[in-house]
Order: C-alpha cells, then structure tokens, then sequence
C-alpha cells in the first residue's frame, strides 16, 4: 500500500513535469490551469492502473503447486470506470503440494487454500474435501487426525461445482 502510494505521487509530479515541458515548448501559451489538471489526471490514472494490476501481480507472484480455484470482482459507484470494466479484489487459491489423503467412512483430501484481498492480509485455512459427496469443511485448531479419521469437522454440501471442491479433486 506505502509503494502504491509513492506511485501515485511520483505519476502527478511526472504528470506536472509533462506539463510544464509542453508550456516551454510551446512558449507559454497554455493555461496556468493545465499543470494541476495534468497532475491529477496522472494520479488518477495510476491509482487505477494499480486497481486493475493487482490482481494479475499477485496470481503471478504465487509459487509453484498454488492455483488459483475462484476470483471475486468488483464494480462499485464511486469509481465508474469499474462499472465498465470491474476488477478482481479478491481470489482464493488451493496449495495443491499441500494435499493429503484421509481414509475413513468416506475417503478425503486435506488441503490448504489461501485467501487474498486487496488492502488485506492473506488468509490460510486448511480444508477437508469430500470428492464423492461434494461436500467442504473448514478444519480450525479443534480439528485432529484420529485413527485416519477426521473428528471435530462439520462439513457443508456445497455440490462438486464449488471452485474449491473442483480445484482439490481435479488433483
């Protein structure tokens, strides 16, 4: 966030610069008024570059064996130009090196997903799938391994369509 603000500072001075440089050039003749338009457009034009790279710098940034399984996009009024084009603000992505087998009633893969938001710390949670019953749980500090059998989970039919569910069984 402190990087993308010196961006944003550093595009309106060079938005500034541009500005006297054409009013040099051209010998003074354009407006007084020009220089903090150009500015501000500069600023403006930055902050929604980094709106729309976030996303894509971060996927990118992920190391090998991590995918992403679903994004999230956002438009908003008070920045119309998402209402055109809206962009990703969020993701989830499924470890796939983290993924183990659980045999029991019904056999299970565990597997780490983490969460990204812009302006947010990534979150982790590890997650119990049920490939055959397409169903999800959340697995917190109250879950443990118990003869090859999770106990403390409580799952949720979430069907084979949900990302996560598809992302760990297509592994």
């Amino acid at each position: 966030m402190f990087f993308e603000m010196i961006a944003v500072i550093v595009a309106g001075f060079a938005g500034a610069g541009i500005a006297l440089i054409l009013n040099k050039v051209t010998g003074g003749r354009l407006p007084r008024w020009l220089m903090p338009v150009v500015a501000g457009a500069a600023m403006i034009a930055m902050a929604i570059f980094n709106e729309y790279d976030w996303y894509p710098r971060t996927a990118n940034g992920l190391p090998d064996g991590v995918e992403v399984a679903v994004t999230a996009e956002e438009s908003a009024l008070w920045r119309p130009w998402t209402l055109v084009a809206p962009f990703t603000s969020r993701f989830i992505a499924v470890d796939t090196g983290s993924l183990r087998e659980v045999e029991g009633e019904a056999p299970l893969r565990v597997i780490d997903i983490y969460a990204f938001a812009r302006w947010q710390p990534t979150r982790a949670q590890r997650v119990a799938v049920d490939c055959a019953g397409g169903r999800r749980a959340d697995l917190g500090s109250e879950m443990r391994l118990a003869d090859e059998a999770l106990a403390g989970a409580t799952f949720r039919e979430v069907g084979a369509a949900d990302p996560v569910v598809a992302a760990t069984c297509a592994i």
